[in-house]
C-alpha cells in the first residue's frame, strides 16, 4: 500500500515545494531504486536466515518512511522516504510471497501463489484510493493518511512475529548479496515470466507516475480522489483478474497478459489524443489486467518449479526484472514531458511499451511449453 499512497499527493507536494513534472517522476521512481537495492539481498537472506528476519526490518523501514512523508519539506525528504519504501517493498515481494508459500505448505503452492500475488494487487489498489480519499476530504492531507498507514504497518509487524517462525532458513547457503537468480533448470521459466511481467509493470508505472499530470493538464481535474480512483481501478482489476484466470494454463495467462498490456497502452494513446477521462479509465483497467495476469502467471510458474530454499530469491529475480524498466522509462517520459509536452511523451512511451508487450506475447505463444 505504501508504494502507491503518495501517488495522489504528488501534485500537492509539487505545488507546495515547487518542482517539475520530470522531478515528479523521479520522486515516484525513487521507490523502485530502493526496491532494486533491496532485492539482491532480501531474497537471499530470507532463504538463508528465515522470512521474519527480513520482513521485520523492512516494516521498520516502512514506518520510518511514513514519518518522513509526514514531515517532508523538500525534494530530498521525499526521495529518502521513497527509497525506504522501496526497501520495504523489495522485502515484501521476495520474502513476503515466499512466507505465504511456507505457511500454506507444500500441497497448496498454487493457492499460495494466488494469495501472495493477490495480496500485492490489493495493496497496490488500496494505496492510491486511501491516499486520494483521505487527502481530498480530511485535514492535513500529507499527514493524516500516513498516520493511518503507520497503524497498518504495526498490525503487519504483529502478524510477522506471531505467525512466522523465528528462524527457518538454510544457513549453509553462501553469499550475502548477489544478483537474484534462479537455478539453471528454471531459467526458461523466469525468462518466460519476464516477457509478460516487465511490460505490465512498466505500463502501470506510467499511469501512476504521470497520472496527476495527465488528469490536471489534459483532463482539467485536480481532484485527488479521481487520481486515486484511477489507481484503484487499475490495481483492483489486476487483483480480480487473477482469480478469474487461476484455472487457465500458465503460458496462456502470460501471453494474454501481454495482449492486455498492449491494449491498455494503446488506450492511453487514444485517451491523450481525445482528452477523454473514460478512455483513460478503460486504459487503466486493461493495463491493470495485463499487469495482474503477468504477475500471477510469473509467480505461479516459479512457485511450481523452483525449490523452496531458492524461492524467495527467485521471486526477487522476477521482481527485479519487472521493476527495472518500470523505473527508468517513466523518468525519461517525465523529462520528455517538460521538453516536448505531456501529449508527446505519453504517446511515445505508451507506444514503446505496447510494442514490447506484443513482442513478449508473441514469443510466449511460440515458445515450447
Amino acid at each position: 500500500m505504501l508504494s502507491n499512497i503518495p501517488t495522489p499527493l504528488l501534485g500537492v507536494w509539487q505545488e507546495r515545494i515547487g518542482f517539475s513534472t520530470g522531478m515528479t517522476t523521479v520522486v515516484f521512481a525513487a521507490y523502485i531504486a530502493g526496491l532494486l537495492i533491496a532485492l539482491p539481498f532480501a531474497g537471499v537472506l530470507a532463504d538463508r536466515f528465515g522470512r521474519r528476519k527480513v520482513l521485520a526490518p523492512a516494516l521498520a523501514a516502512a514506518f520510518a518512511a511514513c514519518l518522513l512523508f509526514m514531515t517532508a519539506g523538500d525534494v530530498v525528504g521525499l526521495l529518502v522516504a521513497r527509497v525506504l519504501t522501496g526497501l520495504a517493498v523489495g522485502a515484501a515481494v521476495s520474502a513476503g510471497t515466499a512466507a505465504v508459500v511456507d505457511v500454506a505448505g507444500p500441497d497448496r503452492r498454487g493457492t499460495a501463489a494466488l494469495a501472495g500475488s493477490a495480496a500485492i494487487g490489493l495493496g497496490l489498489a488500496a494505496g492510491p484510493l486511501l491516499g486520494g480519499t483521505v487527502s481530498e476530504y480530511w485535514a492535513a492531507p500529507t499527514v493524516t493518511v500516513f498516520a493511518v498507514e503507520m497503524v497498518l504497518i504495526l498490525s503487519a509487524l504483529a502478524v510477522v512475529f506471531t505467525v512466522l517462525p523465528p528462524a527457518e532458513g538454510h544457513p549453509g547457503r553462501r553469499g550475502w548479496v548477489r544478483v537474484p537468480s534462479v537455478p539453471r533448470a528454471n531459467r526458461r521459466s523466469l525468462t518466460t515470466s519476464l516477457m509478460a511481467y516487465m511490460p505490465g509493470m512498466t505500463g502501470t508505472s506510467l499511469l501512476l507516475a504521470l497520472g496527476p499530470a495527465l488528469l490536471g493538464t489534459l483532463l482539467h481535474t485536480g481532484n485527488r480522489l479521481v487520481t486515486g480512483g484511477i489507481g484503484f481501478l487499475m490495481f483492483g482489476t489486476s487483483t480480480c483478474v487473477q482469480f478469474a484466470v487461476r484455472a487457465l494454463p500458465t503460458r496462456r495467462v502470460l501471453a494474454t497478459a501481454g495482449l492486455l498490456t498492449a491494449a491498455g497502452m494503446l488506450g492511453v494513446v487514444a485517451a491523450v489524443g481525445t482528452q477523454s477521462l473514460m478512455l483513460l479509465a478503460a486504459a487503466a483497467a486493461l493495463a491493470g489486467a495485463g499487469q495482474g495476469m503477468g504477475q500471477f502467471g510469473g509467480f505461479s510458474l516459479l512457485n511450481s518449479y523452483v525449490a523452496k530454499h531458492r524461492l524467495a530469491e527467485a521471486n526477487a529475480a522476477l521482481s527485479a526484472g519487472g521493476y527495472a524498466f518500470a523505473g527508468v522509462l517513466p523518468i525519461a517520459t517525465g523529462y520528455l514531458s517538460d521538453a516536448a509536452g505531456i501529449t508527446t511523451s505519453a504517446t511515445v512511451f505508451a507506444t514503446v511499451t505496447a510494442a514490447a508487450a506484443l513482442t513478449g506475447a508473441l514469443m510466449i505463444r511460440r515458445s515450447r511449453a
